[in-house]
C-alpha cells in the first residue's frame, strides 16, 4: 500500500520516542522509505545508530551540517517526502510548531516545507490539557495539520489520562489513510464490530455467536477506498483488518466509551452485536455451587450504542448505519428498529440457525433506508461490505 512511499520522519524528545523503531520497520515492510531527523532531546531516548539501522538512510540532527548546507539540504530534505510525521510531538514541538520557529533542523524543517504534515503527540497529561498547548493544538489544526491522538492510559511519570502517544500501527493506518488515493480519502468513518462480553464473575461472561467477520470485511473495504477507519471492536473470533485505528473493548459500555471518543467522523457503521442486557452487580469472585441452589442473577439494561449516536444534537456522523440481526419478520422489524433509533439505514439480516449466516462466511442482507428496502443478494461477506462501503461512499460524497 506504501510502495515508494517517502517518509520524513522527525522523531521528537519524548519516552514515547522507544516506539518508533517499531513503526519504521513497520514502514519499510510495506514498502516506504523512511528518512529519519532527531531533535537533539530524542537522541536522549534512541540513537542514531538504532535508528539509521532500521531506517537504511543517513540520520539528520543538526541543522549546521555544511556538506548538506552547501546545497541547501535542509530545504530539500522538507520537500522530497510524501508526508512529514512528528512522533513523538512534545508540547516544546508543538509549541514551536504553531509559532513558527525556526531554531534547530526540526523545527526549520517544518516551516520550510509544503508536504502534508501529520503529527502524534505525546506529554504528560497536565501538559496535554495546559491552556497553552490546547492554543497550540487549535492553530495547527487551523493550519490544516493532522493530529493522531493522544490515547489516555499510563504514562511513564506515573499518572493516568489523555497525553499518552498514539501505538505505532495506529500511526501507521494514518499513514497509509493519507496517502491512499480513493474516494473517501480525507473522510473519517467509525465501524463497530465483533460481540461484547459482559461479565458475570472473572470466569463467566454473556455474550452472543457474533464472529466480527462482517464488520472487519466492512472496515477493511473502506480502508480500500481510503478512509480512514477507527475500529472498535469487541473480542472477535477474526483479527482486525489492517490499516484501521484499532480500538479494542470488551463490554458495552466500554464499546460506547470508545465510541464517543472517536468521535467526530463523517459516518458510523455500527456492526457489532452488542448485548443487549448485563448482569446488574457482577461478583468479584468466582460463583461456587452451593449443594444445588442454582444462583439469581439480576439483568441491567445496556446502553443502545446505535441510538445515542444516532441522536446525538452536535457531533451526530452526517450518515449513521445500523445493523439488525433478526429471526423473525426481519423487514418489519428491521423498519421499526430504524424509525426507533434514529439512524439513517439499517442492514437487516436473517440469522435464524437454519441460515448459517451468524458466525458463518456469507450473508444476505436487506438495506433499509428511508426510501424503503433493497434486497441483496446472499454473498459472501467480503462482497457485502465492498458493496456497502461503496453506497457508504456515494452517500458521504453526495
Amino acid at each position: 500500500m506504501l510502495n515508494g512511499k517517502r517518509i520524513l520522519l522527525i522523531i521528537g524528545g519524548g519516552i514515547a520516542a522507544f516506539k518508533l523503531p517499531e513503526l519504521i520497520r513497520r514502514l519499510r515492510e510495506r514498502g516506504a522509505s523512511v528518512t529519519p531527523v532527531l531533535t537533539k532531546a530524542a537522541q536522549e531516548f534512541v540513537t542514531p545508530l538504532t535508528i539509521g539501522s532500521l531506517a537504511g538512510e543517513k540520520v539528520y540532527t543538526d541543522l549546521f551540517d555544511l556538506t548538506d548546507e552547501a546545497e541547501m539540504g535542509h530545504i530539500q530534505l522538507s520537500r522530497v517526502a510524501d508526508l512529514v510525521v512528528v512522533a513523538p510531538a512534545t508540547a516544546d514541538l508543538m509549541a514551536k510548531m504553531a509559532q513558527g520557529q525556526a531554531n534547530d533542523l526540526a523545527s526549520t524543517l517544518l516551516l520550510a516545507t509544503d508536504t502534508p504534515v501529520m503529527i502524534a503527540p505525546a506529554m504528560n497529561v497536565r501538559m496535554w490539557d495546559h491552556p497553552a498547548t490546547q492554543r497550540n493544538l487549535a492553530l495547527l489544526q487551523g493550519d490544516g495539520i493532522t493530529v493522531l491522538g493522544p490515547n489516555e492510559g499510563d504514562m511513564a511519570c506515573g499518572e493516568y489520562g489523555p497525553g499518552r502517544m498514539v501505538e505505532p500501527m495506529e500511526i501507521l493506518a494514518g499513514i497509509e489513510a493519507a496517502l491512499t488515493d480513493g474516494p473517501l480519502k480525507g473522510k473519517r468513518i467509525l465501524v463497530t464490530s465483533g460481540p461484547t462480553h459482559e461479565p458475570i464473575d472473572p470466569v463467566r461472561y454473556i455474550a452472543n455467536r457474533s464472529s466480527g467477520a462482517q464488520g472487519t470485511a466492512i472496515a477493511k473495504a473502506l480502508v480500500a477506498l481510503g478512509a480512514e477507519v477507527v475500529f472498535v471492536t469487541g473480542p472477535a473470533d477474526v483479527p482486525p483488518p489492517e490499516g484501521v485505528v484499532l480500538r479494542q473493548v470488551e463490554s458495552a459500555k466500554d464499546m460506547l466509551t470508545a465510541v464517543e471518543a472517536a468521535l467526530p467522523v463523517d459516518a458510523g457503521v455500527f456492526a457489532a452485536a452488542v448485548a443487549d442486557w448485563r448482569v446488574a452487580s457482577a461478583s468479584g469472585s468466582k460463583i461456587k455451587k452451593q449443594n444445588g441452589k442454582l444462583p439469581v442473577l439480576e439483568f441491567a439494561e445496556n446502553p443502545d450504542i446505535l441510538a445515542t449516536i444516532s441522536q446525538l444534537d452536535q457531533g451526530r456522523p452526517g450518515l449513521v448505519v445500523g445493523f439488525a440481526a433478526e429471526t423473525d419478520d426481519v423487514i418489519a422489524n428491521a423498519t421499526a428498529k430504524r424509525q426507533r433509533k434514529g439512524c439513517d439505514w439499517i442492514v437487516a439480516n436473517d440469522v435464524s440457525p437454519e441460515t448459517g449466516i451468524m458466525g458463518g462466511s456469507e450473508n444476505a442482507v436487506t438495506l433499509i433506508s428511508e426510501d424503503g428496502a433493497e434486497n441483496w443478494p446472499r454473498m459472501g461477506k467480503d462482497a457485502v461490505a465492498v458493496k456497502l462501503a461503496n453506497r457508504i461512499a456515494e452517500a458521504v460524497l453526495r
